[in-house]
C-alpha cells in the first residue's frame, strides 16, 4: 500500500499549477477585455476588472453581433433618473441588444454607466451592442425628456441641465428666466420668471435653446391654468402674481396634495388676522443654497436662520413674501384658488414621518402637536 507521504509532492504539485492558472488568469483575461473592449473605468477594484473582463470575453458575442441585421429602427426613451439595470433590460426586451447582463457589465467596464443621458435615441437591432452602448452618449440623441418637479426653484431646474442633454450651460438658462420675465403678464417690473416655469415632463428637442426651453415652460404654465382658477384669484381679491406667490409656499409646505386646500386656508386664516405667515420655506428661500447640506432648502432651520434679515422672510416681515418662492403645480395652484374652509391659524408635521399634519386653532394646541 503506498505511503500517503509519496502523494504529497503531487498535491503539491497540483496546487501549485492551480495556483498559476488563477494567476494567469488575473493577468491573461482583464488584458484579452482591454483589447477588445477598450480601457476598464478607473472606478473598478481589481476584483471587478477580473470578474467583468471574464465575462466580456465569455460572451463577447452578446456585444459584436446585432441582435437582428434585418430589423428595422425604432425611437427609445432612457428617462431621467433610470438605472443601467432598468435600460438594459429594457432593451433586451425592446430586442435590440442581445443580453442585458453582458450590455451593463460592458457599460460597468467602461464607466459609460455614469454618462449615459436622458431622451430618445434612434436604435436599430441591426447594429451591434457595442455600438448602441457608444450612442447612448453621443450626438445620436435626437430628443431629451427634462422633468421639472412641482416645488423646484428655478436653480434646481438649473441643476438639471448638465445631464439633460440640452446644449445649454445652467446660467444660460438662468438668464433666459430674468430675460423671458418681462413678457409674463402681470409680473412686476424687475421681477423673474420664479413660480412660471411649470413643473411637467418635456420632450424637446436636443437642439432646443435657453430661451427656447423658458419659453416651453411659461406656456406650460398657461396651458393649464383653467379660466376657473384665475376668476378664483380675482373674487379672493389675489393678483395672478400674488396667487402664484401663495402657491409656491403651499406647495413647498405639502407632503401629500390632499393637505393642500386646508394649508391653504391656514395661510389665508393668518393674513386675516394680520398675522405674520410664519413659514419656513420662504426663510429657506431667501437664505439660499447650503454648502454643507448640498441643497437650496436648509433643514432644519436655527433660531439665527429665523431671524435672517430679507423681505422673504415671513418671520420678520408681514404679508406675502416679494415674489414666488418655487415653481408649484396645478394641485397648489388650485388649493390657493379653492381653499378649505377652516379656522386652523396652525400646523405642524406629524412626528410618524408620514408627512402628513396636525392642524391646530389656538397656539396652546399647535404646541401640543409638537414632537417629543
Amino acid at each position: 500500500m503506498k505511503s500517503r507521504h509519496s502523494c504529497l509532492p503531487w498535491m503539491l504539485l497540483l496546487v501549485s499549477l492551480a495556483a498559476l492558472g488563477l494567476v494567469a488568469v488575473a493577468v491573461f483575461v482583464p488584458q484579452v477585455a482591454r483589447q477588445s473592449f477598450g480601457e476598464p473605468s478607473p472606478s473598478l477594484n481589481p476584483w471587478q476588472r477580473i470578474s467583468y473582463g471574464f465575462q466580456l470575453v465569455w460572451n463577447a458575442g452578446d456585444l459584436t453581433q446585432p441582435r437582428d441585421p434585418a430589423g428595422a429602427q425604432q425611437l427609445f426613451t432612457i428617462q431621467s433618473g433610470e438605472s443601467v439595470v432598468s435600460i438594459s433590460n429594457r432593451l433586451e426586451k425592446a430586442g435590440l441588444i442581445h443580453s442585458a447582463g453582458t450590455f451593463r457589465t460592458y457599460l460597468l467596464w467602461t464607466g459609460l454607466d455614469t454618462v449615459i443621458q436622458t431622451g430618445t435615441y434612434r436604435l436599430n437591432p441591426a447594429l451591434t451592442g457595442f455600438s448602441i452602448a457608444q450612442m447612448l452618449k453621443s450626438a445620436t440623441l435626437t430628443e431629451v425628456t427634462l422633468t421639472v418637479l412641482p416645488g423646484w426653484r428655478m436653480e434646481e431646474i438649473a441643476a438639471t441641465l448638465p445631464t439633460s442633454g440640452l446644449e445649454f450651460s445652467p446660467q444660460e438658462f438662468l438668464a433666459a428666466t430674468a430675460a423671458a420675465a418681462a413678457s409674463i403678464d402681470l409680473v412686476p417690473v424687475g421681477a423673474s420668471a420664479e413660480g412660471f416655469l411649470y413643473p411637467d415632463s418635456y420632450t424637446l428637442p436636443r437642439m432646443t435653446t435657453a430661451a427656447q426651453l423658458v419659453s416651453t415652460l411659461l406656456q406650460g404654465f398657461n396651458s393649464h391654468m383653467p379660466a376657473d382658477i384665475l376668476a378664483a384669484y380675482s373674487r379672493r381679491g389675489l393678483s395672478l402674481y400674488q396667487a402664484v406667490t401663495m402657491a409656491s409656499i403651499v406647495q413647498r409646505e405639502a407632503v401629500v396634495d390632499t393637505e393642500m386646500p386646508l394649508i391653504a386656508s391656514v395661510f389665508y386664516n393668518r393674513l386675516a388676522a394680520g398675522m405674520n405667515l410664519q413659514t419656513d420655506p420662504t426663510v429657506q428661500y431667501a437664505l439660499g443654497y447650503n454648502n454643507a447640506q448640498g441643497t437650496w432648502w436648509t433643514n432644519p432651520l436655527s433660531l439665527d436662520d429665523l431671524k435672517f434679515d430679507s423681505p422673504y422672510n415671513t418671520y420678520l416681515y408681514p404679508g406675502l413674501p416679494p415674489g414666488p418662492i418655487s415653481n408649484p403645480g396645478l394641485a397648489a395652484l388650485g388649493a390657493v384658488a379653492y381653499p378649505a374652509q377652516s379656522n386652523y391659524y396652525y400646523f405642524q408635521a406629524k412626528c410618524d414621518g408620514s408627512g402628513l399634519h396636525n392642524f391646530a386653532e389656538t397656539f396652546t394646541q399647535h404646541q401640543q402637536n409638537y414632537c417629543p
